[in-house]
């Protein structure tokens, strides 16, 4: 899955950013700057998918 970031306000004008497809501390990266530019953040809540560490993958290739 592509993470995304979904925006969800409600009919009070409250709103909620989450971070969908993302692993370990990646989601707050993403999300710094929508917390930046909106303003106070009343609380934070870290899926499991953020204690989980993001896979990159490597390869090399030897001699030729």
């Amino acid at each position: 899955m592509k993470p995304t970031i979904e925006i969800i306000v409600s009919t009070t004008g409250e709103f909620t950013i989450e971070g969908v497809g993302f692993k370990g501390a990646g989601c707050e990266k993403a999300t710094k700057f929508l917390e930046e530019a909106l303003g106070l953040v009343n609380s934070k809540v870290k899926k499991p998918e953020f204690h989980q560490q993001a896979v990159s993958k490597q390869q090399q290739q030897l001699g030729t």
